[in-house]
């Protein structure tokens, strides 16, 4: 192989990782994995026939039904985060839900490894949130509390109360955010 051509893969494979890092940084990826991950164990094994030397190993359980399903719902789950990522609250909570059941259902929950995995990416699902930045509004400092400013709402004709901007003596408006409340420091 040339090395223009590996330099051409080189771009590619560079633009295919920026993509793949963008997509996943918009979405709970790690805790759709994790969900995912946790589900496996949970279905696998109460199905599954461990060896040990010549000597073989059935995990099978009367609620084997029930943990395929738990772990097909935790792997559901997953993959939801990861591509409806607008649900990753009422995925996260059935994801824990669904970990907590598999304790008594499936095999103490696959081991305790799928109860894990899934117990972590729901919380992680829950509490993601977007790398958005937020618009900061523009706040008043309290050393500009009594700076007459364009914003400052105008005097109503006949109302008995003071406008917002206007001095007191107590060292309280709506300006400096006190309003009669003291704070302690």
């Amino acid at each position: 192989m040339s090395a223009e051509a590996q330099a051409g893969l080189g771009d590619r494979f560079g633009h295919a990782r920026r993509t793949f890092r963008t997509w996943r940084g918009q979405r709970p990826f790690w805790a759709g994995l994790l969900t995912l991950l946790g589900g496996i164990p949970i279905m696998y094994f109460p199905y599954a026939n461990l060896t040990l030397g010549t000597m073989t190993i059935r995990m099978a359980t009367t609620a084997g039904a029930g943990s395929l399903i738990i772990g097909a719902l935790l792997v559901v789950l997953g993959i939801t985060m990861w591509f409806q990522y607008q649900s990753r609250i009422f995925a996260g909570v059935a994801a824990i839900l669904l970990a907590l059941v598999s304790l008594v259902v499936s095999n103490f929950g696959g081991f305790v490894i799928g109860f894990l995995l899934a117990l972590i990416g729901g919380a992680l699902a829950i509490s993601w949130a977007s790398a958005k930045p937020q618009d900061e509004a523009p706040t008043a400092d309290a050393d500009d509390a009594g700076a007459d400013d364009a914003t400052a709402v105008p005097p109503v004709a006949g109302a008995t109360y003071q406008v917002a901007g206007a001095h007191h003596e107590s060292g309280t408006n709506p300006d400096n955010g006190k309003n009669g409340r003291h704070r302690a420091g």
